[in-house]
């Protein structure tokens, strides 16, 4: 199943879509619904898990309005006057691995003046991890996501996220983790300021659960940028290219280090424009990720 969450009527909600692509509102439903965390929560009292506790709201409340996942989103833009999507977690914090796949590590080599770190992380045990937001700092679906004003090349990053309860995988996302490498590229020790910044991580639009995601090393990751309403660059990579899979990459993120519940966590890409291209205030940005569905969001500089 797929949750969101999103502004109605100036109150937030939480919504599940079934199997036939239908979306409830389990907030109206049950008033303590009131977040994706909250479903945890309960699936944590009760030893299940968020859909068979989604399921049993469902069970209690037959015949509820719905409406299709397909008019939700779609009302959800900017230009429509549906519901406010949000991130679909309430993400404490967001953290993010890297040197995840070999074309990120050739990449990150070809930018770098120091192109052996990059090497030896990756085949190293110890994956590369960083800190990369606060819930504040998250932005949601047809959000703005920022490229640095001091920066002279920057790229979007499709990635796979999966969000932590108690310290071990209870869903999946998509993120686009949004990255300097002109400043990244000067020194790996810069590596915070050119991942670390205003607007430059969203999350979204739906939280899928493992029952529908299946095998998370199984997954097309699709990215496409329009600028002035045509495609300006595609490219697509897939999960099994991972050389760290989501299960040992919490592994090591929990190691010696307690993270909230609700921590949701980037773990790479595959996909990286070529050098000759760089974003630009306008462009829009679509990371699609199978059984998930499409993040967009418009860039600005901040």
């Amino acid at each position: 199943m797929r949750y969101y969450q999103y502004i109605q009527n100036g109150t937030k909600h939480v919504g599940v879509e079934d199997e036939s692509g239908q979306v409830t509102d389990l907030t109206a439903l049950n008033s303590q619904i009131g977040s994706t965390l909250d479903l945890f929560k309960a699936a944590s009292i009760t030893g299940s898990d968020i859909d068979t506790v989604a399921r049993g709201i469902l069970a209690a409340n037959k015949g509820a309005e719905t409406v299709s996942a397909e008019e939700l989103i779609d009302g959800a833009q900017p230009d429509k006057h549906g519901v406010t999507l949000l991130p679909p977690v309430d993400a404490p914090e967001v953290w993010a691995f890297g040197v995840t796949y070999m074309d990120s590590m050739r990449e990150r080599q070809a930018e770098s003046g120091s192109p052996d770190v990059y090497a030896k992380v990756y085949e190293a045990d110890r994956p590369e991890a960083f800190f990369k937001a606060t819930l504040e700092r998250l932005q949601s679906p047809f959000d703005e996501v920022g490229i640095r004003g001091d920066s002279t090349w920057d790229v979007p990053e499709p990635e796979l996220v999966f969000v932590t309860y108690g310290g071990k995988i209870v869903g999946y996302t998509c993120g686009n983790d949004m990255s300097s490498r002109s400043i990244e590229g000067e020194n790996p020790l810069y590596l915070p300021q050119a991942k670390v910044y205003d607007k430059s991580a969203s999350l979204g639009p739906a939280l899928v659960t493992p029952e529908t995601i299946g095998d998370p090393q199984d997954l097309a990751v699709t990215l496409i940028i329009e600028r002035d309403g045509k495609e300006a660059f595609s490219g697509q990579a897939h999960t099994s290219e991972m050389k760290r899979g989501c299960a040992y990459l919490v592994d090591w993120l929990v190691r010696h280090n307690s993270v909230p519940d609700g921590t949701s966590v980037m773990t790479g890409t595959g996909t990286i424009p070529p050098p000759e291209f760089t974003l630009a205030a306008g462009d829009v940005i679509h990371v699609s990720i199978e059984k998930i569905g499409t993040l967009t969001n418009t860039v600005v500089v901040v």
